[in-house]
């Protein structure tokens, strides 16, 4: 809003040229995501205890979780609040890049949402039954890649994707890319669901791999700092830096509520929407297979989850204590805190490792 304003503004007060610069409206649709959080937050929270609508926890689980039975949950329309609100307010609402990420956002925070609501309001132990809920994630992965295939956003390159480490070498899925853009929006949306499981881990997770997303979302749109770095220049793509600030800020004002001991939980509603709008920015920007860096932490859930029913079910026995791999190292002893803190670490490692591809190429 702020950005389509200015052009009228600036007759009155030439300060307002200010809105024009992607930086500043980056830092301040930050800004405004965590002042969201912090003023909508407390009442958040006391209308979900009001209402009775708080966690169940699983009998499978860790022992040690059942303390937080009871726990508020559905806190994701906070984010979903504060993601949606200071893009509104900061971003170019003309940018195709920037309308695709709300729209995948919303989508996938509906799923959560539904899951969510069948699950605490209607005290549905399973809530959404999971092939619907993969449906609805696999119908909108299919509408984006038919769109982008058809209508790409910038011409000869819709259907391409960079590789890490290669200065020169550009995949061309042709019409795979269709089942490729399913694919990543599936597989990230259910990595953050499976990884949220303790108190701050999910959160924060993803705002550091939203910090990096922001990173390159700016290089991408560009022209001077793409061609420096031999990836991809996009056209419009930098606008997506206030959207994925817009998330850093949310996520982090989030995690003011959700740091353990967790006042909220996040719910589906939280982590599909999430993990839908990482995927949707990396498919956005060509940097897809950096998620396996940026999103590191988050794939080696995933894994975890799948090595171990495969494991399993051919001979009866688990590779892990408890899958996801959070809940292995919770039974090997350590603490909630010191596995979401470590995580952290690592995940800001790998953060560097990813964006360091883009000179060691």
């Amino acid at each position: 809003m702020f950005y389509h304003l200015h052009y009228y503004l600036l007759d009155w007060f030439s300060a307002f040229n200010v809105f024009r610069y992607i930086t500043f409206r980056s830092a301040y649709a930050l800004i405004t995501a965590l002042l969201i959080s912090f003023l909508l937050g407390p009442r958040l929270i006391r209308r979900l205890r009001r209402l009775n609508l708080g966690e169940t926890i699983r009998e499978e689980g860790p022992a040690s979780h059942r303390s937080k039975a009871g726990t508020p949950t559905m806190g994701g329309l906070l984010i979903l609040t504060g993601i949606i609100l200071p893009t509104l307010l900061w971003a170019d609402l003309t940018n195709r890049y920037v309308l695709l990420a709300l729209a995948v956002t919303i989508w996938t925070g509906l799923i959560g949402f539904t899951d969510d609501y069948l699950k605490v309001v209607r005290q549905r132990s399973k809530g959404l039954v999971g092939r619907y809920k993969l449906v609805g994630q696999v119908v909108f992965g299919l509408a984006l890649g038919c769109f982008l295939y058809f209508l790409p956003l910038e011409p000869g390159l819709g259907v391409q994707t960079e590789v890490p480490f290669f200065k020169h070498v550009i995949l061309d899925l042709g019409i795979f890319y269709i089942p490729w853009v399913i694919l990543v929006i599936v597989g990230t949306s259910n990595a953050v669901n499976l990884t949220d499981g303790l108190d701050g881990l999910a959160i924060g997770l993803t705002s550091i791999a939203f910090v990096g997303f922001t990173a390159l979302a700016y290089v991408s749109g560009h022209r001077i700092f793409s061609e420096y770095l031999n990836i991809l220049y996009l056209p419009g793509a930098g606008e997506l830096t206030v959207y994925c600030a817009a998330v850093v800020g949310a996520s982090l004002g989030f995690l003011w509520f959700n740091a353990p001991p967790a006042q909220v939980f996040m719910g589906d509603t939280g982590s599909l929407s999430l993990g839908g709008a990482l995927g949707a920015v990396a498919i956005l920007i060509k940097k897809e297979l950096l998620l396996v860096f940026l999103g590191g932490i988050f794939v080696a859930e995933t894994l975890s989850v799948m090595i171990q029913v495969w494991n399993y079910r051919r001979t009866g026995k688990r590779v892990f204590k408890m899958a996801p791999l959070h809940h292995h190292f919770e039974l090997a002893g350590w603490a909630e805190s010191k596995v979401v803190v470590r995580f952290w670490i690592l995940a800001v490692l790998l953060a560097l490792v990813g964006l360091s591809t883009l000179k060691l190429r």
